[in-house]
């Protein structure tokens, strides 16, 4: 297989050698990697007419790690439409205080609200204002609906010791705050102090951490078989902070509504609930928060959120399911599937598993992450699109690669990793032309990164 893979390697750039020196550079870069045991395979073409550039194991089926998020995105854009709104209606029916949900990823999203200048708690703010302009002092029950999404809220093929992670939070119809809650552990007077935003009696966290003098702070937060109760555990010396996600992210919000209420001077006299009302007559809507997807996109492709991603994913199957209700994975991912078959895939040669690259059963070629880039390419919806890409040297998760012109911003993309993969995938917007390209690897080390750069550089450089 090692000589093959030699034979094919001279072969591709006897063929090629008429590109130019960025060509036959990523030939240099894959023999002088450090680790050789890792595997690549790439891609790239010219965007406005498909001519390949480079090939490199192009058909080789391999997982994307987050560039999964690439497809995620396009198919998204492909079945909802650019201008597709997620929104969450707060009313009144019966008493009750409603909360309907669509999925919305940036609910409560700390970083959307940051760029929209809001303030921290503002959803709440909004709905006790609603509230009190109709003169209401009390309300019944506080019931959630969750159910444009199904209750499979945690993929099984996510890491279970991932799971407090905020790549792995909970996938649900009504998330808040990216479905973590953040931990600050500090000292006070020498021991060791917890604090979480937002603040609530949701979750309890069982201190047991260990002042210590010297030394770097390592602390972490661990579930055991209560829901919502958590082992805060390490070394601290100076403080740290980090978010855990927490369980069932509607009841998450439905309780922090409750207690913002009752401090509001608003009583909640009845109970927490979760059940389909989206469709009972007599809902009195009070305010309707909206996130339009370009937000969505942005968040999931520039920043890798994978709540993001998955949401995607299930509202894609809740838009193409009667009753717009219980989107779900398997039926988003055959509809991603089926985008993927209508540019030519060949599904012998893709599995798709998740929406953000998370799982490790999700297979991808560089050569079908190029025909996605390309199709919105040529489309009308490309320029949204491209905004949600990572910017290199400038945003998102290549602000720290490309620094040195011509690279910087002119390389957009989007990164992936998990343990023993590491992707990237996006345009390059050369003097010549823009390049499309996918770059994927397994079994490789740290050094890893840093070749998927050079070769990118490379791909930059082709002359054609």
């Amino acid at each position: 297989m090692r000589k093959f893979q030699k034979v094919s390697l001279i072969l591709c750039l006897s063929v090629l050698s008429a590109i130019g020196v960025g060509a036959e550079n990523i030939g240099s870069i894959l023999r002088n990697t450090k680790n050789q045991k890792a595997k690549f395979a790439i891609y790239a073409v010219r965007a406005s007419d498909g001519k390949e550039l480079y090939s490199y194991n192009a058909a080789e089926a391999m997982m994307p790690a987050s560039n999964m998020k690439l497809i995620t995105t396009a198919a998204a854009v492909h079945y909802l439409n650019a201008d597709y709104v997620f929104r969450t209606e707060v009313g009144l029916w019966n008493g009750n205080l409603v909360v309907i949900g669509q999925g919305d990823p940036l609910f409560g999203d700390a970083q959307t609200d940051q760029n929209y200048n809001r303030r921290p708690g503002w959803i709440f703010d909004t709905i006790i204002s609603a509230l009190k302009q109709n003169k209401i002092q009390s309300i019944s029950d506080i019931v959630v609906d969750a159910s444009f999404f199904d209750n499979n809220r945690v993929h099984s093929a996510w890491p279970v010791e991932q799971l407090n992670q905020p790549y792995a939070c909970e996938i649900s119809g009504l998330n808040y705050n990216n479905n973590c809650i953040h931990v600050a552990a500090k000292k006070q007077n020498g021991r060791p102090l917890l604090e979480i935003t937002p603040s609530t009696s949701y979750i309890t966290l069982i201190n047991q951490i260990r002042s210590v003098g010297s030394g770097g702070s390592a602390v972490g937060a661990y579930r055991n078989s209560r829901p919502n109760v958590m082992i805060v555990k390490g070394n601290l010396n100076k403080q740290t902070e980090f978010d855990v996600t927490i369980e069932k992210p509607s009841a998450f919000f439905a309780w922090l509504l409750k207690e913002r209420l009752t401090q509001a001077g608003i009583e909640v006299r009845g109970n927490l609930l979760q059940q389909y009302v989206k469709k009972e007559p007599g809902i009195r809507t009070l305010h309707t928060f909206e996130t339009p997807l370009s937000d969505v996109l942005g968040r999931c492709n520039k920043d890798s959120l994978g709540l993001a991603a998955e949401s995607l994913v299930k509202t894609i199957s809740a838009e193409n399911t009667e009753g717009r209700i219980n989107g779900e994975w398997p039926h988003g991912l055959k509809r991603v599937g089926r985008y993927l078959q209508s540019l030519g895939a060949d599904p012998n040669l893709f599995n798709l598993d998740d929406g953000s690259g998370l799982s490790r059963n999700n297979r991808l070629t560089p050569r079908i992450i190029v025909s996605v880039l390309r199709d919105v390419y040529g489309s009308p919806n490309w320029k949204m699109f491209e905004a949600s890409l990572s910017v290199g040297g400038e945003d998102g998760t290549t602000v720290k690669y490309f620094h040195d012109p011509p690279y910087k911003g002119n390389i957009l993309g989007k990164t992936g990793y998990i343990s023993g993969v590491r992707a990237f995938s996006g345009i390059c917007k050369t003097p010549e032309g823009d390049i499309l390209f996918s770059i994927l690897t397994e079994k490789g080390g740290s050094s890893v990164r840093k070749a998927i750069n050079d070769i990118t550089e490379a791909i930059f450089d082709c002359r054609f």
